[in-house]
């Protein structure tokens, strides 16, 4: 899985014939976060570069991704102590220093631990992103109980993984897409009440509501809450088996006091049938195709104003497979249309089917724009690659897990 953290170089930070190898290591340990006060949310993973202490002739950068709604009200911190010492962090500058609008980007003199919190100003509410991970073993035949867990996450890869890992040892795998979830910092606790649960089976915990503590939430804990689940014994003169081999549950989550405003559905199934359970190939991602800096920044110029008729960056966000929730969430960034742009870049997407897609939205000023690129690199030099396509050179990158 895509951690998204990197670590660059600038030309000339390394002297010639000097090979420095460092590391990128995300900490795992939660008890490394800083401690927070409840008006502070923790909102990236701590990510420790190596060798502690280490430094170039000019600043490296490191970025890795943040689930702040508000750029500019997230701060990041630096702790200069090794991995393994007791932890001593301060702000570094000022909140939205250092983020852009889901990610955050800081130029190192040295290398030490990183992480970012979030701190709203008096009177302001701070929110955050959440994604619900439903993780689930096999449901295998004749067996009689089965748990499910949902993970209440930062919306970053870091910490979905960190609930994968997390999930080995009990044989959990992820359950369909994780699920966005608007979460503020000024509400109370977080709640997770089970509606239904299909014919054939039945809850055996004491309550068919689970609570988590807001700050558990809030402070980027990863708590998860359970449900178990039993097949009801058949009766003498009923066939149950047909019922029993499938299992559908439909939960809600909310915070407290918001029920009736704000609420998600998780859904949940599962039968014997699947295929699902049997772990599936380790693959290593393919690179993302970057767009080129000139036509992504007319693009991005074009799609972000909303349009009466709908045919802007939102109808790029449905033909890219966005429900209505995670528009939303594109909406809240800084730049949705750039937002989008990059997700049809990880999707290895190339300008042709680009161009397409334009023109099938009836927006033939983006399709246009594209032709006259595609035109142009026919008969000339080779285009240039935007910023996190280019290759380092002179300095190896290790992240470890």
């Amino acid at each position: 899985m895509e951690q998204r953290i990197a670590g660059t170089k600038a030309k000339g930070a390394v002297s010639v014939g000097r090979q420095e190898r460092v590391s990128l290591t995300l900490v795992w340990d939660l008890t490394d976060a800083p401690s927070l006060s409840r008006a502070q949310g923790l909102v990236s993973p701590v990510v420790a570069c190596g060798p502690h202490g280490a430094s170039f002739l000019k600043p490296c950068t490191l970025t890795f991704k943040h689930c702040a709604q508000q750029p500019s009200q997230a701060r990041t911190y630096s702790s200069n102590t090794a991995l393994l010492d007791a932890k001593a962090w301060k702000p570094l500058g000022r909140p939205g220093d250092h983020t852009s609008r889901d990610e955050c980007r800081i130029h190192l003199s040295h290398f030490s631990l990183y992480t970012c919190v979030l701190e709203a100003p008096a009177g302001r509410e701070a929110r955050k992103w959440l994604q619900l991970a439903v993780f689930c073993s096999p449901l295998a035949p004749g067996q009689s109980h089965l748990q499910l867990r949902v993970y209440f996450l930062n919306n970053t890869p870091c910490a979905l993984q960190w609930a994968v890992t997390n999930e080995q040892p009990h044989g959990g795998r992820l359950r369909g897409p994780c699920q966005l979830f608007d979460f503020t910092g000024a509400r109370g606790d977080q709640y997770l009440k089970l509606k239904y649960i299909s014919e054939g089976w039945e809850n055996v915990d004491d309550s068919s509501c689970q609570l988590v503590p807001h700050l558990h939430i809030w402070h980027g804990k990863c708590p998860f809450r359970s449900f178990c689940f039993r097949r009801k014994a058949a009766n003498e003169n009923e066939d149950c088996s047909a019922l029993t081999n499938e299992i559908i549950v439909t939960m809600h989550t909310f915070q407290d006091g918001l029920e009736t405003k704000y609420m998600e559905i998780l859904r949940f199934q599962a039968s014997e049938e699947e295929s699902w359970a049997a772990p599936p190939p380790v693959t290593q991602p393919p690179p993302c195709n970057r767009l080129p800096p000139e036509l992504f920044e007319q693009l991005q110029m074009l799609l972000e104003p909303n349009s009466i008729t709908g045919n802007d960056w939102r109808r790029l966000a449905s033909h890219l497979g966005l429900c209505g929730m995670k528009i939303r969430f594109m909406s809240c960034q800084r730049s949705p249309a750039a937002a989008i742009l990059e997700l049809f870049e990880e999707q290895n997407g190339s300008l042709q089917e680009l161009h397409y897609l334009m023109t099938v939205m009836e927006r033939l000023d983006c399709a246009s724009v594209i032709q006259n690129y595609l035109n142009g690199t026919q008969s000339g030099s080779p285009p240039r690659l935007r910023a996190g396509a280019q290759e380092n050179q002179g300095l190896e990158l290790d992240e470890k897990l």
